[in-house]
């Protein structure tokens, strides 16, 4: 998945990634989106939406990084996005 580097998203980027530039938060689109929905606001939620479609949401649910995104933002996005993944990614400690 390849995000645009539009002003709007880099706005949410800034925001939401507080420890990347926004350029280098855009080129990980799996670790923006799961700060999208995890610390996101309405607003953030609709503007990435609108700039990348549901889809994206969903297909980032089944590549999300572990250690970010909480038990309820998982369970929202699974239900939004129609989402049928077993469980949610997890760190592993060797």
């Amino acid at each position: 998945m390849i995000i645009p580097q539009t002003q709007e998203l880099k706005n949410v980027a800034r925001r939401l990634v507080w420890y990347k530039s926004p350029e280098q938060a855009l080129e990980d689109p799996y670790l923006f989106l799961a700060h999208v929905m995890t610390y996101g606001t309405l607003e953030d939620v609709i503007t990435v939406k609108d700039s990348l479609g549901i889809a994206a949401f969903k297909e980032a649910l089944h590549q999300l990084p572990p250690g970010i995104m909480d038990i309820k933002s998982w369970t929202y996005w699974s239900i939004m996005t129609g989402s049928t993944i077993a469980s949610m990614p997890e760190r592993k400690f060797f």
